[in-house]
């Protein structure tokens, strides 16, 4: 949120030749478009800690009032999902995300506040620290998140929030340990947006 402090002065002569100066202070807090008067909009967004780790991701969405859909692509790169996100990790492997598709239904119920469920068709490169060996599981996640969105301009957004992930039972076995990947997952996340066009309400 960007707040700018203006400053006026007006300068007023009477009579007496005295010179009185008004000055007032207002505070404009920008907040971007507000979402109760968006109409539709086109926006594309990056969960950018992804690049940091050798990875990608990207998505665009599309709203209609207060509804929202986005597409995305993910690949995790170097990324150990498995200590940064599940409540039981494995100590004894790591997990990263192949490249996987998703797509993501929200519904803005408060200002920038975003609810939404989403339907991901992950990837994941189990690999064995001992052995160094990896195997490949494909998991339908199905789950819920909560987000808001920052704007600090017209077009740029954050949107810092939260995803839960549920997936049914899915395991792998490394020549006789076997491997079971968590059924919930609880990840924070953040992304960097940018509104590239925008209908509103007069």
């Amino acid at each position: 949120m960007l707040v700018v402090f203006v400053t006026s002065v007006d300068a007023q002569t009477d009579s007496g030749n005295h010179v009185t100066l008004d000055t007032s202070a207002r505070a404009c807090v920008f907040t971007g478009p507000e979402m109760s008067k968006t109409k539709q909009a086109v926006e594309v967004e990056s969960l950018f800690p992804m690049f940091f780790s050798g990875g990608y991701h990207f998505c665009i969405g599309y709203r209609y009032h207060n509804f929202r859909v986005r597409i995305s692509v993910i690949n995790g790169g170097d990324y150990d999902a498995e200590p940064a996100v599940t409540k039981n990790s494995s100590s004894e492997f790591k997990r990263y995300y192949k490249t996987s598709p998703g797509i993501f239904l929200g519904y803005n119920v408060w200002h920038h506040l975003e609810v939404y469920s989403y339907l991901e068709l992950h990837t994941f490169k189990i690999e064995q620290k001992s052995t160094g060996l990896t195997r490949d599981i494909h998991s339908k996640d199905i789950g819920g998140g909560v987000s808001y969105q920052f704007f600090l301009g017209p077009h740029i957004y954050l949107q810092p929030g939260v995803h839960v992930y549920l997936r049914s039972d899915h395991g792998a076995n490394f020549n006789g340990t076997v491997y079971n990947i968590p059924n919930v997952d609880i990840a924070p996340v953040i992304r960097l947006g940018y509104r590239i066009w925008g209908k509103y309400q007069k």
